[in-house]
């Protein structure tokens, strides 16, 4: 199992630095890229079925003490995570390949080796054991998103990328002083043996270490307030990029709130959380509605749907955390397609705004249909994935006595959907218009590029039907993640 968690982690990062020397070599590059990705994914998916089948592994580097040196941890929590996260790159980095030949296509010589960098940060960040492991690997997540947001150079995205990059070091900053608070009040960075210590301290440190690493990981997450870099950042970024970030690196945060305050008893915090949830999904959706963009409105619906994570936390139920990991599960792949979607329209009609969009139902039937089935996910519509997770996160409140919160929910469910058929009856309904010189010099890029694109994107709709179907089973082993996070003896005695 150790050489399983070194291929995951390490193999990354000899593959980027490979990469970067092949940058000229296309052909090569590609091909390394993709197939490092592919072992990787092909990895994970045999650390899910071991971990499923065995329990959790514990791998401690050098053989140094707990205490003092780095321990891997797979569980079951972070083996499905990791696996549905390096599924979601690997469909993006081929979803790259062959939009290149398109105006919207990302810089090649730079994102494969730097995706590749984010995939060893996010393996890192999902796998450790300790909470400066954890600091170091947001720190390679940072550094590389930093580089794919703006590798273009244009003015839009450096603006917003200086915004990224400010949001991010403050909570960096924040997380550093919160090992130091951790450090010495436990003596230890472990989060397993933070899970023995951290109930034992006086209830207002606890409680204050609990708030503040909330704040270091919700700025990760865009939660209400820390949320506002989110929007503007990621529709200025390329298409495949954001449906990276949009997948991927908010929930990393939403990750490592999970876990962290589980396992930690913070449910004095439960309240708060459940604010922050409800006022997470409500601004979200909104800012939605009130957009006019297709990539605006599905970067505000990302945060409108962390709020949904946050609500299984609040509740520190093992039916809430279920529902969130649940939710987390669904939601990764989920929003990646429609960003995917969202660079099919653009590479079909020149532009994403909808004012200049109608009718492309009518000249490609095959993006619409595209577009529907993660469109009524996200709303939480039967019988796909979206309705199972939020389903469980509302049958979780009502056990929970937790009206008000369960109320928000169901109210955001419906404006979700209002903010779907607005795309809908926008890009997609309607007579066509004549959106002139813009469509013709990208149609005249793409051809068999297009198509390719097309069928990767279709894949990825497929993977969410397959969430969909396989509900019951990711359910029970939701459950049991659940469990054993809010277990807190189970935590200090295997997770060491």
């Amino acid at each position: 199992m150790s050489e399983l968690l070194g291929i995951l982690i390490l193999g990354p990062f000899v593959s980027a630095a490979l990469a970067l020397g092949l940058r000229r070599y296309s052909i090569m590059r590609d091909a390394l890229t993709v197939s490092s990705l592919l072992v990787v994914t092909v990895s994970s998916a045999f650390l899910f079925y071991f971990v499923n089948r065995d329990g959790t592994y514990v791998v401690t580097i050098g053989d140094w003490h707990p205490e003092l040196g780095i321990v891997l941890v797979a569980d079951l929590f972070a083996a499905m995570i990791l696996f549905i996260a390096l599924a979601t790159i690997l469909i993006v980095e081929l979803y790259s390949l062959f939009q290149r030949a398109s105006v919207w296509g990302a810089n090649p010589f730079l994102v494969g080796p730097v995706l590749l960098v984010l995939t060893a940060g996010v393996t890192l960040a999902i796998l450790t054991g300790d909470l400066f492991t954890l600091f170091v690997s947001f720190e390679l997540i940072l550094v590389s998103s930093y580089v794919l947001l703006t590798h273009q150079g244009r003015p839009p995205q450096i603006r917003s990328g200086m915004t990224y990059v400010v949001m991010n070091l403050f909570a960096s900053t924040l997380f550093l002083l919160g090992l130091a608070f951790v450090y010495a009040a436990t003596g230890t960075m472990n989060m397993a043996l933070l899970a023995e210590r951290i109930p034992e301290l006086q209830d207002e440190v606890a409680w204050g270490i609990g708030l503040w690493f909330l704040v270091v990981f919700g700025t990760k997450a865009a939660i209400f307030p820390l949320f506002s870099w989110l929007p503007d950042s990621y529709p200025t970024a390329p298409t495949t990029i954001t449906a990276v970030f949009a997948g991927l690196l908010t929930k990393i945060g939403v990750y490592c709130i999970i876990r962290f305050h589980t396992i930690t008893e913070m449910n004095d915090l439960g309240p708060i959380i459940l604010v922050a949830a409800g006022l997470t999904m409500m601004l979200g959706v909104v800012g939605a509605l009130a957009q006019n963009d297709v990539k605006r409105i599905l970067s505000f619906h990302i945060i409108s749907q962390i709020g949904y994570m946050l609500m299984g936390l609040g509740l520190f139920s093992v039916a809430g955390v279920a529902g969130a990991i649940l939710f987390l599960f669904h939601h990764m792949p989920t929003k990646t397609v429609l960003f995917l979607v969202g660079g099919l329209i653009e590479s079909s009609s020149g532009t994403s705004s909808l004012d200049r969009i109608s009718g492309l139902a009518s000249r490609r039937p095959v993006i619409a249909a595209l577009f529907a089935v993660p469109a009524l996910s996200l709303a939480g519509l039967p019988p796909f994935s979206g309705f199972v997770a939020k389903l469980s996160l509302v049958d979780a409140g009502i056990q929970s006595v937790s009206v008000p919160i369960v109320v928000v929910a169901l109210f955001v469910s419906i404006l979700t959907l209002l903010s779907m058929a607005k795309i809908w009856l926008e890009v997609f309904w309607g007579d066509r218009k004549d959106i002139g010189e813009p469509y013709k010099q990208t149609s005249d890029l793409i051809g068999w590029r297009y198509k390719a694109m097309v069928l990767t994107t279709g894949v990825a709709v497929a993977g969410t039907l397959v969430i969909a179907a396989s509900a019951g089973s990711l359910w029970e082993m939701s459950v049991r993640s659940a469990s054993e996070l809010m277990n807190s003896s189970y935590s200090s005695q295997v997770l060491k």
